[in-house]
């Protein structure tokens, strides 16, 4: 079989089972929905790609702090709580934040390994597992931000499950390159000069998508921006100019705070997809006290079929 990483990102996948799926509760009343939907994707997606190697990203630091120190609004508008010395508090429905901890134990019993980093989000060890894997990888995300790792001569591409994992779209670069008219290696500076509100991004005032294509198409990048703004001679517009030289702040720090890290020190060993559960008495355990035997089942069946293939 081929080699293929396949790179979840897990926490848009449980929270999209847990607001995309009816409530279904185990036996103490305990809403599993995100447990069950989350392996259900897993199932369908291995079935579908068939991967050698699986790895849940895990958001160690949802928010970093180095993140927030460059730009305070970064996902400011999702904390509950902030905690010094310690990653802040994300506001997550009860019924979800119970799941999380289960979510984790039944992927331990199956022997999927999950990454995180300390101090990173899931999109920097994404980034970093992506980057180099020696394998094709397929990108499983709802988050426009990870275009920016699509290659194709690398054979990165995104699975984007914006309209829902079962109808996902298979991004590389000409599909980035038609729906916002740059290329992925532009779409961490398009995605900086836009802004995103759902990241607390404000962006440069004025300057929507289509301004936004329209500068990198003529000037490359950022750095080419900035040098045409500087430029007399250049025939960047008074407006857009104008609208550049008074975003200079926050230019000088958005593209660290938007482009995903790709260097983090992660270990990439025990990435395989396991043939069976590693814990086959503890997944039992699990499925009688949670209710969880059909997505169970499922996903036991798509691993032996690899295997045997």
């Amino acid at each position: 079989m081929t080699e293929r990483l396949l790179l979840l990102d897990t926490a848009s996948l449980y929270f999209r089972a847990y607001f995309g799926s009816p409530e279904i509760l185990a036996p103490d009343g305990t809403n599993v929905n995100a447990v069950r939907g989350l392996l259900g994707y897993v199932a369908q997606l291995t079935e579908q790609y068939q991967p050698t190697h699986l790895a849940c990203c895990w958001d160690d630091d949802w928010r970093p702090q180095w993140r927030v120190d460059l730009i305070p609004t970064y996902k400011a508008h999702r904390v509950v709580e902030e905690v010094v010395g310690a990653p802040d508090v994300e506001e997550v429905p009860d019924p979800l934040e119970a799941q999380v901890p289960l979510i984790r134990e039944v992927l331990a019993a199956f022997g999927i390994a999950v990454v995180g980093a300390p101090g990173y989000e899931a999109d920097d060890v994404i980034g970093t597992l992506a980057t180099g894997a020696g394998m094709p990888v397929d990108v499983v995300t709802g988050d426009r931000d990870l275009f920016q790792l699509v290659d194709d001569a690398a054979s990165v591409r995104v699975l984007y499950v914006g309209k829902g994992v079962g109808r996902h779209e298979r991004v590389d670069e000409a599909w980035v390159l038609d729906k916002y008219g740059v290329r992925a290696d532009q779409y961490a500076d398009f995605a900086t000069l836009r802004g995103d509100a759902s990241d607390g991004l404000p962006g440069v005032k004025g300057v929507g998508e289509k301004t936004a294509a329209s500068m990198l198409q003529k000037y490359g990048d950022l750095a080419g921006i900035l040098a045409a703004v500087d430029d007399p001679a250049s025939d960047l517009g008074p407006g857009p100019r104008a609208k550049i030289r008074d975003a200079a702040a926050y230019l000088a720090v958005a593209p660290r705070v938007v482009a995903v890290a790709r260097d983090i020190d992660l270990p990439r060993e025990g990435l395989a997809l396991p043939t069976a559960p590693v814990d086959p008495d503890g997944l039992a355990a699990l499925v009688e006290r949670w209710s969880l035997a059909s997505p169970v089942e499922r996903l036991t069946g798509v691993l032996g079929s690899l295997a045997a293939s």
